[in-house]
């Protein structure tokens, strides 16, 4: 009987240990970024792909998502927040710092892309050959652009290169300040989540936005005006998003989860992505149709006169890159190429 008992107690002990042991290899990674919950980015892109590692991982690796800066900070201090280890993932626009990744900010030139997941797949693919020097200090996941801003108004539909004079214009980029001082406006540059308080205080009267995000931010309740490109147009503006990294943490993993997120990462997970953002502009755009909000298309002369009048900002990036010893024809031939 005492052997039994003996028995037993080891059998349960062994079994507490091998739980824990289980448990302890659990490894969850903090992933941060600034939108809501109810956004595009958050419930179709970092949720499934948290639950790709996690299920191709057999749940030895997984995610805690923390939405809307939940771990403090600013939008403009997340890049710094995967590099210095506070969290271990994050997403967020580079060009939130203006002028520290001037590299990639060729696919933030006027007019440059036509099919978001195209100018993914071709923006993984010219960051890796010329951009790392810019992130170090993290492990690039996957950069993508989203489905195209567009001009949203408060006040004044905006129908020509006028109508942009006296206007304060939200810019989410250097690119696209200078983008909107080329076209009249009064450039405002601010981080996606001030864009909807200052609309509706009336600090800025437009703003450029992608319809992806406009519902979760109800940009389509504080906007009644929306301008958009005609038809086969390229997009007026777009954004450099990175899903990264801290490279510690990334080395620290044992190798089959190294796998796993390299098999997560790439050009292919970043058109993935950019489909994603373009799929899901019609249904932004659908939340202002219903509440019989106004929407203007440019005629083809009028975007030929925005495109010419724009066309400075791109002739400015490269005398940008040339300044900094590169080749910036070069590279924005090279960006040319891989966005579309």
């Amino acid at each position: 009987m005492k052997n039994s008992f003996i028995n037993k107690l080891v059998v349960v002990v062994l079994f507490f240990v091998a739980s824990t042991a289980s448990t302890a290899q659990t490894i969850t990674l903090k992933l941060h970024h600034f939108l809501p919950a109810s956004s595009t980015a958050h419930i179709n892109f970092m949720v499934p792909w948290c639950k790709k590692i996690e299920e191709q991982s057999a749940g030895k690796m997984k995610c805690q998502i923390y939405p809307s800066m939940q771990m403090g900070g600013t939008p403009q201090q997340l890049f710094d927040q995967a590099k210095d280890g506070v969290a271990d993932i994050i997403w967020t626009v580079p060009g939130y710092q203006a002028g520290r990744f001037p590299i990639t900010e060729a696919f933030e030139l006027p007019f440059m892309i036509y099919s978001s997941e195209k100018a993914s797949r071709g923006l993984w693919n010219y960051a890796m050959k010329n951009a790392l020097s810019d992130y170090k200090g993290v492990k690039p996941i996957l950069f993508h652009v989203h489905d195209g801003s567009l001009i949203h108004s408060t006040k004044i539909h905006v129908k020509t290169m006028e109508d942009f004079k006296g206007l304060r214009v939200r810019a989410p980029t250097r690119q696209s300040t200078k983008m909107t001082e080329a076209l009249g406006a009064t450039p405002v540059p601010m981080p996606l989540p001030q864009a909807a308080e200052g609309l509706s205080k009336g600090v800025i009267d437009g703003a450029i936005i992608p319809w992806e995000v406009v519902p979760a931010m109800k940009f389509q309740e504080i906007t009644k005006f929306h301008t958009e490109m005609p038809a086969g147009a390229p997009q007026i503006s777009n954004n450099v998003f990175i899903l990264a990294m801290n490279q510690a943490r990334y080395d620290s993993l044992p190798p089959e989860l190294k796998k796993i997120i390299d098999a997560n990462s790439g050009a292919e997970p970043s058109a993935w992505v950019g489909k994603i953002f373009a799929e899901d502009a019609a249904p932004g755009r659908k939340s202002a149709e219903v509440r019989n909000n106004n929407f203007y298309t440019l005629p083809a002369a009028e975007w030929k006169r925005w495109e010419k009048a724009t066309a400075g900002v791109a002739e400015e990036w490269v005398k940008d890159m040339n300044a900094k010893g590169l080749d910036g024809k070069r590279l924005l031939e090279e960006a040319k190429a891989a966005s579309r």
